[in-house]
């Protein structure tokens, strides 16, 4: 007897959905009424996704709304703290679970896969203490305390106001935002939001109003974390200009990537680091579907009415003209956000050549230099063979050397003998690999 014929019964799901934050919360309660069985698998313990972390409570109204209306019904079903580990023939995938691996048979899918924080290499970026912004406002929202630490919250882009903000609550103290755009750049950005996106106006001009003392640095990088056991201090650069200043901790963030893994096995199209859709968010897979952050990044009013379009042609449905109308002011936003936080090449400057690009195997700048492709760096430097699979180093070698980093391969997560016992016994989806 195969492993494969030793396993648990496969899960059936007429619609499954990927990922529980809004964008598959949203997916889910507009697919549910009309679907036989819906499947919400996500690898987190508790349904939120990064933006709702900790799950999903009544204090947030939308979220809770959602979340309390799918767990209601006796037809959805739930597959959390679960990883896609590959995507196998005749529309399966093998997923690792808490009680082990087991199959899913899918006849719709909607990815709602999200996104991950962009870190760029430099100088003290790996000692203790220095994390992604996004990073410490997911420490905080799991119940981090920060009174009385000082923290530095450097990069690019509106999340620095919310993880501000974030410090703020949690006692923190924040000694400086030091954001890379200019002041001409911002306030382009407000326009823009005053003139289309008034209600993120106001949002903004909240968490600005909550920062008091402000402490902004404009069109200025942290060049360096400075410290022995873990950071003491950061030197942050403006043009000519250098200026230490002492803190606990740093988050530094350049934006955010969309999670593609499982969208490349699936051979959806991507297109500028995002998975293609329609306006009814289908991909250019029959019975695939994507929203939320995977589809370009734009926040929860983007995540939420695309998962809602999603959920509603997944099961013959189509969103009205408001939900259509909804939708084109999220993309719009969503260029917005682009057009002023675009990386610019001249951050290129910050990795030294002794600094850290991989850290999971401790490769430096100067070993990687020397290299035309991804490929050959990894042959030659392990780049991108640590725990973390590249999804730290990729990206950034991406930004760093203009290099095009491999397709997936599967298994998509670093995986359990068990599933890779398994896999070796499954035949690969010939349909989508070749």
């Amino acid at each position: 007897m195969s492993v494969a014929d030793r396993i648990c019964d496969e899960i059936v799901a007429s619609v499954l959905i990927v990922g529980a934050g809004p964008a598959g919360l949203a997916a889910a309660a507009a697919a549910a009424p009309n679907a036989k069985n819906v499947l919400i698998l996500d690898e987190n313990s508790e349904a939120g996704g990064q933006i709702w972390r900790r799950g999903v409570d009544p204090s947030n109204t939308q979220g809770w709304a959602l979340y309390s209306q799918l767990v209601a019904q006796p037809h959805v079903q739930w597959l959390s703290g679960s990883r896609i580990i590959a995507v196998i023939a005749n529309n399966r995938l093998l997923v690792e679970t808490p009680d082990g691996p087991r199959i899913i048979q899918w006849q719709k899918m909607i990815l709602c896969t999200g996104a991950r924080e962009l870190i760029l290499p430099f100088p003290g970026w790996t000692l203790p203490g220095v994390t992604g912004a996004g990073g410490l406002q997911a420490l905080i929202k799991s119940g981090a305390n920060l009174k009385g630490r000082r923290v530095v919250i450097a990069g690019t882009g509106p999340l620095l106001l919310s993880v501000a903000a974030s410090v703020k609550q949690a006692q923190g103290q924040v000694v400086a935002v030091v954001e890379y755009r200019s002041a001409a750049a911002l306030r382009q950005f407000f326009y823009a939001l005053l003139s289309g996106h008034q209600q993120k106006l106001w949002q903004a001009v909240g968490l600005l109003w909550a920062m008091k003392p402000w402490r902004y640095r404009l069109s200025s990088v942290v060049s360096a974390a400075q410290g022995i056991s873990e950071v003491t201090s950061v030197i942050i650069q403006k043009g000519d200009k250098s200026e230490e200043i002492a803190c606990d901790l740093l988050a530094c963030g350049f934006g955010l990537r969309t999670n593609l893994e499982l969208a490349t096995l699936l051979r959806c199209q991507l297109r500028d680091g995002a998975i293609v859709v329609d306006e009814q968010q289908r991909t250019s897979q029959q019975n695939i579907w994507a929203a939320g952050e995977a589809t370009g990044i734009g926040g929860v009013d983007k995540a939420l009415i695309e998962g809602r379009i999603a959920g509603l042609d997944a099961t013959g449905y189509r969103a009205t003209d408001k939900e259509a109308k909804l939708r084109e002011k999220a993309w719009m936003f969503t260029g917005t956000l682009q057009k002023t936080f675009n990386l610019d090449v001249r951050l290129r400057q910050l990795c030294q050549a002794d600094t850290l690009v991989c850290r999971c195997e401790d490769v430096p700048a100067r070993e990687l230099e020397k290299f035309a492709d991804w490929r050959t760096a990894k042959l030659m430097t392990r780049v991108g063979m640590g725990a973390c699979q590249g999804r730290i180093c990729g990206v950034a070698c991406e930004f760093l050397y203009d290099w095009q980093t491999p397709e997936a391969r599967q298994p998509v997560f670093p995986a359990k003998a068990s599933s890779l016992a398994l896999l070796a016994d499954l035949p690969p989806d010939t349909s989508l690999h070749g």
